[in-house]
């Protein structure tokens, strides 16, 4: 790998190549078509991953989620397959696995989250077999689908780890898509289903907590608060939880089938450079998104500390926030745009039907549209199965910004 000397023109070096990293360079580039772009990123492929959970749920194919890194990275762009491993800001300058450094005037960190799978023991030896599985991957999303039209009858366990994570309704959509299936097969009534979460509550936003409430009575699936998976014994099928102010520190449940979501935080390279605040997310203000110690630096996306929902929909409006303040900042201007916390959760409540839940920050609904987001609705399954895949694709990785004003 050689050195990438720096040249007379401005440069930004963007750190990730996943839907922030790819949408926020198409996004600057329509604002400053002068610029030098570097983006750092190690994958050779990039995911469409809210569709994975439709892959789980037997309703789309995993080969339509992912298209070759270069085929979607806008033109002119400088891309350096490697891993970032630490930045330093005061030099304007990153490191990289291969060991060179690369310079920057600007830098925007969007480099995801990281799923911890080695954290729960047992999980990484028994994963894609003895019904052992998780959406949140793309080789074994094909898999959950397998086991759940195989199963007939038995345990089938859903868990979702403590806070934050990327898309936290994900581990309920599985469970829903799952057992509306198994209702459909009629054999609902020879499963039990079961929800561990390690949280308090089915969802953070109180006007959806009723509405997902009476999803799971419906399904009749037992809901285990303040439980945290912690092992898995694939060969005796047994799943061994943590559980927070009960009477018993540690429970095991039998299973037949375990979707698993893993502990999730930000990249190491993120502490390990000082941009992070205490809990290694990148420290920026949440509603500039502009670092708070070194104005030159962006981030969006999961890797950022902005208490917003993880997911697609939030970098959706993300990226027009960063791409507008960042221009301000090379023209020696003060950022002006900012971020309402919008993040929107698609949950799947059954086949062919979609609550929306749209909010900002303070917990405040944030619909787009008319309609009563509560309720289960066939035109919110149309969006999240047909049109947002076309438009991510053809839309938000190339620069169009629809519906992208924030609403504070």
């Amino acid at each position: 790998m050689t050195r990438v000397e720096k040249t007379s023109s401005q440069r930004l070096l963007v750190i990730g190549g996943g839907s922030a990293g790819i949408g926020v360079i198409a996004s600057i580039k329509k604002r400053n078509t002068g610029i030098t772009i570097i983006l750092v990123e190690p994958q050779e492929y990039h995911y469409y991953q809210p569709a994975w959970t439709l892959v789980g749920g037997g309703v789309y194919d995993i080969e339509k989620t992912r298209r070759p890194m270069q085929h979607v990275l806008p033109p002119g762009v400088t891309w350096i397959k490697d891993t970032v491993t630490r930045v330093k800001p005061d030099e304007q300058v990153i490191e990289i696995r291969s060991g060179d450094c690369i310079s920057y005037d600007y830098l925007i960190v969007a480099s995801g989250l990281v799923l911890h799978w080695e954290k729960i023991t047992g999980l990484e030896e028994t994963l894609g077999r003895n019904g052992v599985t998780s959406n949140y991957r793309f080789d074994l999303a094909s898999y959950t689908w397998d086991v759940v039209k195989n199963l007939k009858q038995g345990n089938a366990i859903f868990s979702q780890p403590p806070a934050p994570i990327k898309c936290a309704g994900a581990p309920q959509k599985a469970l829903y898509l799952s057992s509306d299936y198994w209702r459909r097969q009629r054999c609902l009534e020879n499963i039990n289903v079961f929800f561990c979460l390690a949280g308090n509550t089915v969802f953070g936003i109180p006007e959806f907590v009723l509405p997902l409430q009476s999803q799971l009575k419906k399904y009749n699936a037992r809901v285990n608060y303040s439980h945290t998976l912690i092992r898995v014994e694939g060969e005796k099928r047994v799943a061994t939880f943590a559980v927070a102010g009960g009477e018993k520190e540690e429970v095991t449940l039998p299973f037949d089938m375990l979707h698993v979501v893993p502990p999730q935080s930000a990249p190491r390279f993120i502490a390990d450079s000082g941009l992070g605040d205490a809990d290694g997310w990148c420290d920026v203000d949440k509603f500039t998104l502009q670092h708070l110690r070194w104005p030159s630096i962006f981030s969006l996306g999961d890797c950022c500390s902005a208490p917003n929902a993880k997911t697609v929909a939030a970098v959706r409006k993300q990226i027009v926030i960063v791409a507008n303040n960042l221009t301000s900042v090379m023209r020696g201007e003060s950022p002006t745009s900012r971020y309402d916390g919008y993040g929107s959760c698609p949950l799947t409540v059954e086949r062919g039907k979609v609550v929306l839940a749209e909010f900002g920050y303070g917990n405040r609904l944030l619909p787009t549209f008319p309609l009563d987001p509560t309720r289960p609705s066939r035109f919110a399954w149309w969006l999240k199965v047909w049109f947002l895949p076309r438009f991510y694709w053809a839309g938000m990785l190339r620069g169009v910004e629809w519906l992208t004003k924030s609403k504070m």
